[in-house]
């Protein structure tokens, strides 16, 4: 997705494919020189990793992967995953939901993910689907097929609203998140977020437009009349 006030706009880069046909080395180097570095790890490396803060986890503790966007990386979380279970860790994922499909490759994928994650933090952008695809580029549809997938299947799940002013404001759009958010049996947490500036820097940096220059954050009564509407 490009969501309008994405805070780590360098990961848009990593994911593209390159047009030009260049080597992998290549990309990688020109990649670097626009400062935006990538550093390759195993999934037991990262592991290996992980595991010497394990002394400091409390209250179920474990590995969180987000991204960017962790389901782009399938394959990789997966194996991760598997190590965990060996291991005895609690996994979690932090997700937009958009390679979200219950078709092809992927869906068997998933399915295979789903056996290996404790939880999900599930980020919904805007309930509306009109309104989504103007704030992400992409619609919003299959989403919430994903949250209502893991509903079904009884996976546990976090929701996450970014609240942003004079686009996720509005009351009738929260009550029809609240109201979609009802339906589904297996959500323990919703948190709402307020919209900040931070990512802003990394825009300049990388030379690309931000198109919410005047958007503030959330005044303290926004974000309270939302967050005593949609959290739990």
């Amino acid at each position: 997705m490009r969501c309008r006030y994405c805070h780590n706009p360098e990961t848009w880069e990593v994911m593209e494919k390159d047009a030009a046909g260049s080597s992998e080395e290549n990309r990688l180097k020109d990649l670097e020189k626009r400062g935006i570095r990538v550093l390759r790890k195993t999934p037991e490396e990262i592991m290996k990793q992980a595991l010497r803060y394990r002394p400091y986890w409390t209250d179920g503790g474990g590995i969180t992967v987000s991204g960017g966007e962790a389901l782009l990386q399938i394959d990789f979380v997966t194996e991760l995953f598997e190590l965990c279970r060996k291991e005895g860790v609690n996994t979690c994922i932090d997700t937009s939901g958009n390679p979200f499909t219950r078709e092809g490759v992927f869906f068997e994928k998933f399915r295979k993910l789903c056996e290996l994650t404790d939880l999900f933090i599930l980020d919904i952008k805007h309930i509306d689907d009109e309104a989504h695809k103007k704030l992400t580029g992409c619609s919003n549809k299959n989403i919430l097929d994903m949250a209502e997938y893991l509903s079904d299947n009884g996976k546990e799940m976090w929701i996450r609203h970014v609240l942003v002013p004079g686009i996720t404001t509005f009351k009738e759009d929260q009550e029809r998140l609240v109201a979609f958010i009802k339906t589904l049996k297996t959500v323990s947490k919703v948190e709402v977020l307020p919209y900040h500036r931070m990512g802003v820097p990394e825009y300049e940096r990388l030379g690309i437009k931000y198109t919410l220059p005047d958007t503030l954050p959330p005044s303290k009564e926004e974000l309270e009349k939302a967050r005593a509407l949609l959290e739990i």
